[in-house]
């Protein structure tokens, strides 16, 4: 399949894509833009992605993997990995999910997204495969082709990041250096259960036997089934807040200094130019799983972890994209990401007045987030992302109340120009609710300021 024969067949697909590429992956089916269906064993059949990874030779059985779950922290800690590990002097695959602006992000090596060229190469080897089994995910789809570019660019470690939950995932077909469990919060409660120990028990799927675990500070319901996990599995447990820890040194919106007392020994000073307290947290869980990999005689040096700590960017996440007024996206889609990033706005930004542009999917909890949101807001303009998960802005706005300054928008595009038509220079536009959203006015932002 050359590149345009590939362009030819593409069928159209929801905005999101970058490439006629990309749409063409995009025509299997995408459970993270629906959301109806259900969370069972029919629907996410490990026994389809090992069949195709099988016909493809199983490119996942040789890779070295670091292993990534939670519900909150995930991708920062994914990316804290595979900067570290870069720094070392490994070539590193890093695998994450959802994307902001194009597919390409999701699959990377050393930084480098995959290419269009590489993903047609990768298409004809995968599509006489995928025509022949039933019912295969974009998700699925895409998890192979990863493994299959890892192998094909002979990595030599490779963090990969679960897309939902953990034991029915894509990504845990794989047996991993080290398993990661970031920080456990409610998040998709119809599927994964409404409580943290079901949650928990979904995430704790990842865990195999015999192998090293590094856990994110967590609740203690969260916990204890991630300790009675890895006893089963006969698995050792390394926790942030128990035998790891770490200090705060300075917290400003330019970055922040800390200190990590690890498994091992002690770092400081740190730098990450991440901003808030959670993501302290997520650097101390980064440290605990670089240390990890001594358990596989993989030793990665202190001076390596510095730097990839500080060379680490992730967008997206309290991301400053504009000046006058400051524009700052987060991908926070849930109370607990919601909270972390209403105390790093309150701690490291000042400003005259706060206009809130707010998206979020169906599956959320809309009425905890409004709470925590709309006292910090001086204006709240609803919107949504253009997927079908999405929720509709007319129902999102009920969770204020009517006497507030609100305005309702049909697009992301709209929501930005109501913005900054309002904002003057010493204003803070925040937009958050979800990644789909943040992706989205992220493009726009950036294409308008040149950058």
């Amino acid at each position: 399949m050359t590149y345009e024969e590939a362009v030819k067949a593409l069928p159209s697909g929801e905005s999101g894509s970058s490439t006629s590429v990309d749409k063409y992956l995009n025509s299997f089916i995408d459970y993270e833009r629906k959301d109806d269906y259900s969370y069972s064993e029919e629907v996410f059949d490990l026994k389809r992605i090992e069949l195709l990874l099988k016909k493809l030779g199983n490119p996942h059985k040789n890779l070295k993997v670091i292993h990534i779950a939670g519900s909150k922290g995930k991708g920062s800690v994914a990316c804290f990995c595979a900067s570290i590990l870069k720094e070392a002097g490994f070539k590193t695959g890093l695998y994450t999910s959802p994307h902001l602006e194009t597919f390409r992000e999701r699959i990377r090596i050393n930084d480098e997204f995959i290419s269009n060229e590489d993903l047609v190469e990768l298409i004809q080897i995968m599509k006489p495969h995928t025509e022949k089994i039933d019912a295969l995910s974009f998700f699925e789809v895409y998890t192979a082709l990863a493994f299959l570019y890892f192998q094909k660019k002979k990595v030599d470690m490779a963090v990969m990041e679960v897309g939902l939950g953990g034991r029915l995932d894509a990504t845990n077909v794989i047996n991993p250096l080290v398993c990661v469990i970031t920080p456990i919060s409610f998040e998709h409660t119809q599927k994964l259960g409404n409580t943290l120990a079901s949650i928990a028990k979904e995430k704790s799927g990842i865990i195999k036997k015999k192998s090293v675990v590094v856990s994110s500070a967590q609740k203690k319901e969260a916990l204890n089934v991630i300790k009675k996990t890895a006893k089963a599995r006969d698995a050792s447990v390394y926790v942030v807040g128990e035998g790891i820890s770490y200090q705060q040194i300075e917290s400003t919106d330019k970055g922040q200094v800390f200190s990590v007392t690890g498994i091992l020994g002690k770092y400081a000073p740190l730098k990450i130019n991440l901003l808030g307290e959670h993501q302290l947290i997520n650097a101390a869980t980064a440290v605990g799983t670089m240390e990890a990999l001594g358990f596989n005689r993989i030793i990665i040096p202190k001076e390596a972890i510095k730097r990839g700590l500080s060379q680490a960017r992730w967008p997206g996440r309290i991301e400053i994209v504009d000046s006058k007024p400051t524009i700052i996206l987060d991908g926070a889609q849930n109370v607990a990401s919601v909270q972390a990033l209403a105390k790093t706005i309150k701690k490291c930004f000042s400003y005259h007045k706060l206009i809130l542009i707010l998206g979020v999917s169906k599956d959320k909890d809309m009425a905890g987030m409004a709470k925590i949101l709309k006292p910090m807001a001086d204006k709240i303009i609803i919107t949504r992302a253009n997927l079908s998960r999405a929720a509709e802005p007319d129902f999102l706005a009920s969770f204020f109340d009517k006497d507030e300054n609100i305005e309702i928008t049909q697009s992301v595009e709209e929501a930005v120009g109501k913005a900054r038509e309002c904002a003057k220079d010493d204003d803070l536009i925040l937009i958050c609710g979800s990644l789909f959203v943040a992706g989205e006015a992220r493009l726009l932002v950036r294409s308008q300021v040149g950058s």
